[in-house]
């Protein structure tokens, strides 16, 4: 298959070659400086030195916990959490609790129906909760329906 003439490198070759013969006095400096930029970014390619990942760290586990515990100091720790963790949510629920008493006297201050606005909140709960029953119950999810969450009777734990 012939090469289009366009598409000749031979043209371009004699046109170079005839432009480099001219009397230049730029055309060694200029090939000097063209020669010396390509092979010094050349050879700072080839130079190049890559380097496998690093090796994974060797990982020490801590455990706080002492080796062979008995099921009543897992139990009696478990509910010494369960305690701690009742007693952190019910300091922040008095504290959320100031924290709307003092929006509720800000907002009787400033001229806004609070009580329409605390009513209007509720129901949006209430419909969001009602929703997300629905969901639970239409996935087949068993739930309590006096508390409004999952039952805890399809988990079984008894072996933790």
């Amino acid at each position: 298959m012939p090469i289009p003439s366009r598409l000749n490198p031979v043209g371009g070759a004699q046109d170079f070659w005839s432009e480099f013969k001219r009397p230049n006095p730029y055309r060694w400096p200029i090939l000097g400086a063209s020669l010396l930029s390509t092979f010094t970014l050349m050879y700072w390619v080839t130079q190049e030195q890559v380097i496998g990942p690093p090796t994974p760290p060797q990982v020490s586990f801590i455990s706080t916990f002492a080796d062979g515990r008995s099921e009543a100091e897992i139990i009696a720790s478990n509910l010494e959490n369960q305690r701690l963790k009742d007693a952190w949510e019910a300091e922040l629920a008095v504290r959320e609790a100031e924290v709307r008493d003092m929006y509720r006297a800000l907002g009787r201050a400033s001229g806004i129906d609070v009580d329409a606005m605390e009513r209007q909140i509720d129901e949006d709960r209430a419909r969001e909760e009602a929703e997300q029953l629905r969901t639970l119950e239409q996935a087949g999810v068993p739930t309590d329906p006096q508390t409004n969450t999952q039952a805890d009777s399809a988990v079984d734990t008894s072996t933790e």
